[in-house]
Formats: C-alpha cells, sequence, structure tokens
C-alpha cells in the first residue's frame, strides 16, 4: 500500500480549452469567448461521452454532451490569476507560481533595435519579422533565404521568437548558437520573450519541410514550481509533449517528445502501464496549434472528439491509487476575432478508481490549487500560491 493517498498522479492539459470568459477579459479584449461552447454550437454538440461521464457539462452545459446524473469525477473551474493568457504562464501557474508581469507578444514584429543587435552578433540578415505560419511563411521567404543566407524571423500569437533556416544553408550547430545569442538578448525585461525556437527545415521551393531537429529555448520558472520538489524528493516527474520546454527542464526526470495529440495519448497510456511513483503530466498542443490559433471549430471538435475517445485506454490502466486530473491553461476560441489566445476560466475534472462518486466543488481561484493538492498529496513543501483541494476529493473515496 503507497504510503501516499495517491501513488500516481496524471495530469492532463488540454492546451486552451478554455470554458467561458474569465472575469477580467474585458482587460484582455476578450469579451464573449467561450472555446468549448462555440466550437459545440459550431459542431451543433459535441459527441464527448467520456468527458461528460465524468461531469464536463456540470461545470457549464456545452451542446451535444449531457449532464451526468452521478459524475464520476469532482468537477469546477478555475480562474488565472496570473496576469497573462499564454502557455507558460497557465503552465507555471498550475505548479504554484503567479506571474505578475506578462509575457509580451509582437503582432506587429520584433523591435529593429532587437533585430539589429542579432543581425550584428550573428553576421547574418533578418527577413520576416511578422507573424505567421510555420509552414507558409516557408513558402514567402524560404527561397530567398536559400539565396541570401538570411535568417527567417517570425513570431505567433504566442510569446515566441522563430527563426527559420535550411540545414543545408545555416547548419544545425550554427542555428543553435544563434538562438542562444537571441535568447540571452531577450532575457532583458523590455522584451520578455517566453521561447526562443529554432525552426530547421530543408528541401526546395515549393517543397519545404520542417525537419525533426526543432530546438525550443525557453526562459526559465521565475521560482521553483512542485516539479522542483518532486524531483528532489526523489518522486518522478514524466514529462509528455512539449512540458519539458514549458519549464526549461526545471524538475523533469524524464522526457517523452510527442508528434500530435493522439501520440501524446499513447505515451501518457504507456506510462500508465508502467510502474512509477509520482507526476505524469501532459500537454495537448494541437488543440491550440492547430485549431485554436487558426480559428478552426470544425477541426478543433473533431480532435476533442478523437481525444475523448482515448479516455477509456487511461482509464482501464489506472489503479487504484492514481489520481487523474484533467484542466486546461487558457482559451483559444476560434469563433474569436483574430488568432490570439482568450482570458477565460478552464475546466478541473478530478477521478481517481476508488472515488464512489464525485460531485461539484468550490470554484478555484488560481490554477496554482493543482500544484498544492499535488505537493500536498507527496508530502513535500507546498507551493507559495494555491490551496489544496486534496481533503475534500479524499472525502469521496471508497
Amino acid at each position: 500500500m503507497s504510503k501516499y493517498s495517491y501513488k500516481r498522479i496524471f495530469l492532463i492539459v488540454m492546451d486552451s480549452v478554455g470554458i467561458g470568459e474569465a472575469p477580467d477579459a474585458k482587460k484582455f479584449g476578450d469579451e464573449g469567448s467561450n472555446t468549448l461552447g462555440h466550437i459545440a454550437e459550431k459542431q451543433n454538440g459535441l459527441h464527448m461521452p467520456n468527458m461528460a461521464k465524468l461531469g464536463l457539462s456540470n461545470i457549464r452545459e456545452i451542446k451535444g454532451i449531457s449532464k451526468a446524473e452521478k459524475p464520476l469525477a469532482f468537477y469546477t473551474k478555475m480562474q488565472e490569476a496570473s496576469n497573462g493568457k499564454d502557455t507558460m504562464t497557465g503552465h507555471w501557474e498550475i505548479m504554484g507560481l503567479q506571474i505578475e508581469t506578462p509575457f509580451q507578444v509582437f503582432p506587429d514584429g520584433f523591435p529593429k533595435e532587437l533585430l539589429d543587435e542579432i543581425e550584428k552578433r550573428t553576421g547574418r540578415g533578418i527577413i520576416g519579422n511578422k507573424p505567421a505560419s510555420g509552414t507558409e511563411i516557408l513558402d514567402e521567404l524560404g527561397e530567398e533565404h536559400m539565396k541570401t543566407g538570411s535568417l527567417i524571423v517570425y513570431t505567433s500569437a504566442d510569446s515566441v521568437l522563430q527563426i527559420a533556416a535550411h540545414e543545408e544553408i545555416v547548419p544545425l550547430e550554427e542555428l543553435y548558437k544563434i538562438c542562444e545569442i537571441a535568447r540571452e538578448l531577450t532575457l532583458d525585461e523590455k522584451y520578455m520573450v517566453g521561447r526562443i525556437i529554432a525552426r530547421p527545415f530543408l528541401g526546395s521551393p515549393a517543397n519545404f519541410t520542417r525537419t525533426a531537429n526543432r530546438h525550443d529555448y525557453a526562459l526559465k520558472p521565475f521560482g521553483r514550481t512542485v516539479m522542483n520538489e518532486l524531483s528532489d524528493n526523489g518522486l518522478d516527474v514524466i514529462a509528455i509533449g512539449k512540458i519539458s520546454d514549458i519549464y526549461d527542464g526545471e524538475g523533469v526526470t524524464k522526457t517523452l517528445r510527442t508528434k500530435s495529440n493522439m501520440d501524446g495519448m499513447d505515451k501518457i497510456i504507456e506510462t500508465a502501464a508502467s510502474n512509477f511513483t509520482g507526476l505524469s503530466f501532459l500537454n495537448l498542443v494541437d488543440f491550440d496549434a492547430l485549431f485554436g490559433h487558426r480559428r478552426d471549430p470544425k477541426g478543433y471538435g473533431e480532435a476533442l472528439e478523437e481525444y475523448d475517445a482515448r479516455l477509456p485506454e487511461l482509464f482501464e490502466k489506472m489503479k487504484e491509487d492514481d489520481l487523474l486530473i484533467i484542466t486546461a491553461d487558457h482559451g483559444n476560441d476560434p469563433v474569436h476575432h483574430g488568432t490570439d489566445h482568450t482570458r477565460e476560466y478552464v475546466p478541473l475534472l478530478v477521478y481517481s478508481p476508488q472515488m464512489k462518486g464525485g460531485q461539484e466543488i468550490p470554484q478555484r481561484k488560481t490554477f496554482a490549487d493543482i500544484g498544492a493538492t499535488v505537493a500536498e498529496n507527496f508530502n513535500i513543501k507546498m507551493p507559495q500560491y494555491g490551496e489544496s483541494f486534496l481533503t475534500t476529493i479524499n472525502g469521496g473515496r471508497e
């Protein structure tokens, strides 16, 4: 028998799956946003029977998803306390931090003085410098890059500076060094760029392909997270998908890269079949990257249904002393204006096979309540922010 209430905690972040505008949505230009609600309306109802059983529509009614008479999970919604609506802010808060200075986004491109300094230090010119799709900008500028050797710099709705270069024009080692220079320059508070991303590619005009040699240079969390405490106390922290990049490897004991949401579900199901004590932490990025930012409610809805269909495989592998926490890190309403994230509540569903049934729990004032719950469960130092709901959910155990 484990000395912890739960020997293994599985944490799934459905990247950008918000559940309605937050009270401060107006401050972020996000009034009326409702990622799940608007997708369901556009789809004439979502088919997510497994999330329905857990209690998703009990948090807020979603078209096509029935309310559970006897939900399997404890359920509520969470409000973000930090000042921001990006992936890193949401995830860092989940693990016990609170971010007061938001990461910057660059809808008009990066400041000239920053790019001038990158050019000066690398000896290469820069083209692009605008928000763009990573594949479209290769079609637009890839040929010019090959002729001139200039770096393709672009951004997105996230706080990222991406540098694309053909591997036969700019060798990988050089591209990585260039990204390290950009990382060093953007540590300055006036820039506050969350991540620098090396985006190598191969091929010829009209036939460019991004390679698997992408590398992220993230900021380290501004303080110790619950993941640091877990790993320092000999517990496992299995980071699946882009989790390791988001925390710059801090507190991670094992990294499992993924190619898609379905690959991510494969990986978390694999960890459920393995023996570990601690946290298995998955980010499902496709919702955000492929459908939210691209304002594709149909694709988003289909991805949600595909994800839901995989949950029984995870349930089947879960043991009595396992805990599953499902949440999100922000919204990205695909019918909202622009292509940016949206400031929304996120769902919280907490389930264990040993629970005799779930119920509504009080609304959470910070995502950090998850980190506090994980910390209390494993008897490690509590984070500065967050209030554990461990006692509440333990009241529902058989």
